[in-house]
């Protein structure tokens, strides 16, 4: 998809959300030292956001629902800043907490009203490749700004990290004032409706496979510092080389979904959720040498992301006329995945089961998602069902 300057705005502010939402996983060590807390203790703080988005999400969408959707995404944006601010200047466990509860709030409503305003930019069937290039900016994240705030963090502190993510935010919103049109909201919005479409089975059902999947992903994801470093036996060099591994496999992966889910989301959730399966299995053993590890930690990241644009396609596509809202849920059915992902981790680190353990309770998790989705697709379809099933997204903008 050739370069839209809306796209690549709202691509800025998805990168911001990536490196505040993913920075605190490679930083998780330094953060305990500094704060006297274990490692399970300060992987509450991704629950915590998690969580925040999940409460955000719906919140922040149904009252701005009358917004322009230009100044509602700016504002967004305003408020990760403030939060990401006020994690610099945390100065114990509980105001960070805090803090991050207040960048979350944002998360949920900027990806659910960008992935309907992406989505509106560009013909029909291009729209799940355009909610893919918004989400090339969260892979992006992952690639380079990960990395470099896990840097930051060892070599001057946490800190001053969060304090680059919160400059990143303003970048963010010039862009998106410069880049995008004034975009009213839609005549009539029915706050009711929106509602009433989170009560439909295959909303539902989007919505418990994006928990399921990405619950898989985090339940290791959030632990990998001390993975990388406590059983690969890791350089902090070769930790940050895997993290960027994972963050070029996401945004491959990224790409492949976009290009899948425009043929058949049903089809591209399977193939995906049946490779991020295998490869976590696979990551109890092959975690043991830093080579193996980083080969897998990058088909983990292909694997993984992969399944955004599906997922994201799939509740716009069960929704129909009233996306809005559960663009936003779905969002915060990925931040559950995380905080159920990390509180699993944590228990099985906390239980003494060992590290490998904790890529066995994603491989598991994973695995039931792909069988949600292998019962539910044997199951009648409605008329929004069949739509999903190949891929079309016309009601869904």
């Amino acid at each position: 998809m050739k370069l839209n300057p809306g796209l690549f705005a709202l691509a800025i502010g998805a990168f911001g959300i990536g490196v505040t939402e993913f920075a605190p996983m490679g930083m998780l060590p330094v953060i305990a030292a500094d704060l006297h807390v274990s490692i399970p203790s300060a992987g509450l703080l991704v629950s915590a956001y998690a969580l925040g988005v999940l409460v955000g999400a719906p919140l922040m969408t149904l009252t701005t629902a009358r917004l322009d959707r230009r100044t509602l995404l700016i504002a967004l944006m305003a408020i990760f800043t403030l939060g990401n601010a006020l994690s610099a200047l945390a100065g114990g466990y509980a105001l960070l907490m805090a803090a991050r509860v207040v960048t979350a709030f944002n998360h949920g409503a900027f990806f659910g009203v960008g992935a309907v305003v992406a989505a509106g930019l560009v013909p029909p069937e291009r729209r799940a490749g355009a909610v893919a290039a918004m989400f090339t900016g969260l892979t992006v994240a992952t690639i380079g700004g990960v990395p470099l705030a896990t840097w930051a963090g060892e070599t001057i502190g946490w800190r001053p990290a969060f304090a680059g993510i919160a400059a990143i935010g303003a970048v963010a919103m010039a862009a998106l004032r410069l880049a995008l049109p004034p975009l009213p909201a839609p005549a009539g919005v029915d706050l009711a409706a929106e509602l009433r479409v989170l009560g439909r089975p295959r909303v539902l059902l989007a919505l418990a496979l994006t928990t399921l999947g990405f619950g898989g992903v985090f339940t290791v994801f959030t632990y990998i510092v001390p993975i990388l470093r406590d059983v690969a036996h890791a350089s902090t060099a070769m930790v940050t080389v895997s993290l960027m591994l994972f963050g070029v496999g996401a945004t491959i992966g990224n790409m492949i979904g976009g290009r899948l889910a425009d043929r058949s989301v049903t089809r591209a959730l399977a193939a995906m959720l049946g490779l991020l399966t295998l490869v976590l299995l696979a990551f109890a053993w092959l975690m043991h040498a830093p080579l193996t590890a980083a080969a897998a930690i990058l088909v983990w990241g292909i694997a993984s992301f992969a399944t955004v644009p599906p997922l994201q396609m799939q509740v716009m596509a069960a929704a129909g006329e009233a996306p809005n809202l559960a663009s936003a849920m779905n969002i915060g059915a990925f931040n559950l995945g995380n905080a159920i992902g990390a509180a699993l981790g944590g228990g099985v680190i906390a239980a003494g089961l060992g590290l490998p353990a904790v890529a066995l309770a994603g491989a598991a998790t994973a695995a039931a998602a792909l069988a949600l989705l292998l019962v539910a697709a044997r199951q009648p379809l409605g008329r929004a069902g069949a739509r999903l099933t190949r891929g079309t997204t016309d009601a869904a903008v």
